[in-house]
């Protein structure tokens, strides 16, 4: 496969216009969730997998990228960490829809914006990077952050850790892969599709499924596919044309939004150990941001 040109390290206006928007498109998607958490999660995950193909599909055929799709698909080493990343980003899925759906926005939320300093931790721990004093700074405060929110609620934040947990080791995962993020996020959903319409079909014949029994679940099923595959790709051809510092930044955008979602429009209660455990996994995002902007100021 030809290697693409470089892309210059520097912020453009087309870059952020797309970053942004992915961030605040995922900011939004619970309400999505909220809309349809009368539908079993793994149903919707189905949906997601079935209908993003058609408009991950027409993206790629039409920036003519489909070529490196053909060569993957006849790589079985590609083909494996495909499915790897495709197992992983499905469990992340589901989790995401049945924590919307239970009332564990906030939860979400806490997973989302704890997984940055998770990463860092893979990066040390499989990959051999050296994170500086300050983001052993921040993991110290994000960890504490957990640990008070373990001990007040006398139990682990599962949904939180699947979250971070799926998605970390996904993004570990992903730069594996040598092919493009449309690319890849098409061959993902392509290798799941035979299991969803496997599911679907089941739950068809056994009369379960939720697709086909009112018009508001049929269209809003069918919406899956746009408020999974649209986000997805914005965020992948912003992320080529803007810094590393500046995604870093606007990563919190969405957790934010999930977060307000799940105060003021869910209704959901912030007990004590919340209140102490977010101000300072917070406190840890900002030593990292600022740690982030000092390091990409010393490569320039």
């Amino acid at each position: 496969m030809s290697n693409p040109a470089p892309v210059e390290n520097t912020d453009t206006p087309k870059g952020l216009i797309f970053a942004i928007t992915a961030y605040v498109l995922w900011g939004f998607l619970p309400l999505y969730m909220k809309g349809v958490a009368h539908v079993p999660s793994i149903e919707i995950v189905a949906h997601r997998v079935i209908w993003s193909v058609p408009i991950a599909a027409v993206v790629l055929i039409a920036l003519g990228r489909t070529r490196e799709l053909r060569e993957a698909l006849r790589t079985p080493r590609m083909l494996g960490m495909a499915c790897l990343t495709a197992a992983l980003i499905s469990f992340n899925w589901a989790i995401y829809v049945w924590a919307i759906a239970s009332g564990h926005a906030i939860d979400a939320a806490l997973g989302y914006y704890i997984n940055p300093l998770f990463s860092i931790a893979l990066g040390a721990i499989l990959l051999g990077e050296r994170p500086s004093r300050a983001q052993m700074v921040a993991i110290g405060l994000a960890a504490a952050g957990v640990v008070v929110l373990i001990v007040e609620a006398g139990e682990v934040p599962i949904v939180a850790f699947g979250l971070m947990f799926t998605w970390g080791f996904y993004a570990l995962f992903k730069k594996s892969l040598p092919i493009g993020p449309n690319q890849g996020f098409l061959l993902e959903v392509l290798i799941l599709t035979p299991v969803a319409l496997g599911y679907l079909g089941w739950l068809g014949i056994t009369g379960q499924g939720a697709f086909g029994g009112t018009t508001y679940d049929t269209l809003m099923l069918m919406a899956a596919g746009i408020v999974t595959a649209v986000p997805l790709l914005f965020y992948a051809n912003g992320a080529k044309l803007v810094r590393l510092s500046t995604i870093g930044i606007l990563q919190y955008i969405a957790p934010t939004m999930i977060f307000l979602s799940a105060v003021f429009v869910f209704g959901e209660e912030i007990d004590r150990g919340r209140a102490m455990a977010f101000p300072l996994i917070w406190a840890a995002l900002v030593v990292y941001s600022w740690s982030m902007l000092r390091q990409m100021r010393r490569k320039r």
